[in-house]
């Protein structure tokens, strides 16, 4: 496939992985003007210079091809730099520039999204119709024997940044808008949930640290005054569905 050009508004980052492919693996998405959504994958995005360091909801120009190892049709590998257009869309109104775009093409279900095929659809927005809890897992503090010899091979050809790897595994447990919904636990791979339990635990220590992830991601993001919607995508190696961001402006005074 011949490279395009495209314009995309960044809606979701995942935490940075190690890869013997690609030094390291942050997954980005993001929708097109029309509501389309796609993956931009692989990015190196720390090892690219600071002018390319996207945010959420800022508009992004890249030229991408079709990804020849990922089968999923929202997937593209970008080719070159990225081009960062704007400053993040506003707030004002409820979110409404925003939404005038994430939620282009409205929502499915959980549950409908588990039914299909990865290589018919692969990414989607959600609306939980019941948000149980915010909990965690701990695992292993160490990067994998593989991982690990990734990082020691990227120090000895050029400057190695540090990655922390997250001890803990973090999930949303509810159900979606489908009448016979059984319920959902899903893992959470939002870059911004792992810096905010690093930024936390430094603060107040491993024990409060987590507690304070669980306020913002359960009483604040998911509060009865938001109205929430959960970004996700699947593992392409076998297909699991997980939440890779949260959409959460204020209800309007008409939704209150």
């Amino acid at each position: 496939m011949e490279k395009v050009k495209l314009k995309l508004l960044i809606t979701v980052k995942t935490y940075p992985t190690p890869s013997t492919r690609y030094k390291e693996i942050v997954c980005t998405a993001g929708v097109k003007d029309d509501g389309s959504w796609i993956r931009l994958y692989p990015i190196d995005y720390r090892y690219r210079d600071y002018s390319q360091w996207y945010k959420k909801y800022q508009w992004i120009e890249v030229d991408v091809k079709k990804h020849n190892r990922d089968p999923r049709p929202e997937s593209f590998r970008p080719c070159g730099d990225i081009k960062i257009l704007s400053e993040p869309l506003p707030t004002k109104n409820a979110w409404a520039e925003r939404k005038k775009y994430v939620l282009a093409k409205g929502t499915k279900t959980m549950c409908w999204l588990q039914r299909q095929s990865q290589k018919d659809t692969s990414l989607g927005i959600i609306k939980p119709f019941n948000i149980e809890d915010f909990c965690w897992k701990k695992v292993s503090r160490n990067w994998s024997k593989r991982q690990l010899q990734v990082l020691n091979q990227l120090s000895l050809f050029e400057k190695n940044k540090p990655l922390e790897k997250i001890p803990y595994q973090f999930r949303y447990k509810f159900k979606c808008e489908e009448t016979n919904c059984q319920g959902h636990n899903m893992l959470i791979e939002d870059w911004e949930v792992m810096q905010l339990y690093r930024n936390m635990r430094d603060k107040y220590g491993e024990e409060r640290g987590l507690i304070k992830v669980k306020e913002k991601f359960l009483n604040e993001i998911c509060s009865p005054s938001r109205d929430t919607y959960f970004i996700v995508g699947t593992v392409l190696a076998h297909g699991t569905w997980i939440i890779i961001g949260t959409f959460w402006p204020p209800k309007s005074d008409s939704e209150k």
